[in-house]
């Protein structure tokens, strides 16, 4: 609808409205326009009344006319004066009436406006603040996603020793495997070696006694020789029974290494068990915030 209609086409409207015998109105003069805000052509439409009446006003003056004529024409124009008068009065009366139901209807429509755009004022606020609060959370969830990547590569890292360590242990313990089979194998090859010779030195000993005894039966008179023979005997008995305790100590002391070597190979294997677990670092408290 159009805005700002010029004031002498409302008033050729008014005019037209009322040469046709209806009352000019705001709906009327509309209209006949075609065009015109309500407000616009009710208000152009009050100047127009009044102007209709300084019109009339102005119609009394007349040429000089007889008498009687004249004053019976000037009687007939009082009355259509007062009767438009009326007339005017009437529409004034109702072309209020449409005015202020229209300035109520536009402060209602204002009033609401006013609600609609503290509403949407209020809602572009919430939102604002919702935009700002995901900016900020997505900004922690950066900052989170960064440390749990550092956190990742750290572990990665961590995993990384910690299989190398373990290729190493399984060497170091392969080696050490080898070392004890090897060291096993040596033990029991003494230990075969120290039985054998003991049981060799025990039988020699065996039979230089039963010799002894056999050469102390058959001579009497040799019987302090074979003392001193036995004698010998008994020291050479002795010495082989010390190299005996001997053997038998070292034979003690190849079981104790041995013993040693399981030890340590079972040390390995609790050290090599302890490092397959995976080592979590415990996350640090960031300045900005706490991690999630």
């Amino acid at each position: 609808m159009a805005v700002g209609v010029p004031e002498h086409e409302v008033f050729a409207a008014a005019d037209a409205v009322l040469a046709r015998g209806e009352r000019p109105t705001v709906e009327r003069v509309r209209l006949e326009l075609g065009r015109g805000s309500p407000t616009r052509v009710g208000g152009l439409l009050d100047q127009w009344w009044a102007r209709l009446a300084e019109r009339l006003n102005g119609e009394t003056r007349l040429p000089a006319l007889p008498g009687e004529v004249s004053q019976a024409f000037v009687a007939v124009w009082q009355q259509a004066i007062h009767l438009a008068q009326g007339v005017v009065e009437m529409a004034l009366i109702e072309q209020r009436e449409v005015l202020d139901a229209e300035r109520e209807r536009l402060a209602a429509v204002e009033d609401q406006a006013r609600q609609d755009a503290a509403q949407f004022r209020q809602q572009a606020a919430e939102a604002l603040a919702g935009h700002q609060s995901a900016e900020s959370r997505l900004a922690d969830l950066e900052l989170l996603l960064a440390q749990r990547q550092t956190q990742i590569e750290d572990l990665q890292q961590q995993r990384e020793g910690l299989l190398r360590e373990r290729r190493e242990a399984q060497q170091h313990n392969q080696a050490l495997q080898q070392d004890l089979q090897a060291l096993r194998f040596k033990a029991e090859q003494e230990r075969l070696a120290q039985e054998s010779y003991v049981r060799g030195v025990e039988d020699r000993a065996h039979r230089e006694v039963d010799r002894a005894r056999e050469e102390g039966k058959a001579s009497v008179t040799q019987l302090k020789e074979v003392g001193r023979h036995v004698e010998h005997l008994q020291r050479r008995l002795e010495s082989i029974q010390t190299e005996l305790s001997q053997t038998q100590q070292r034979t003690a002391a190849q079981h104790a290494r041995a013993e040693t070597l399981e030890q340590q190979l079972t040390q390995v294997h609790q050290v090599s068990a302890a490092k397959r677990k995976p080592r979590i670092r415990k996350p640090t408290a960031s300045k900005n915030g706490p991690a999630d």
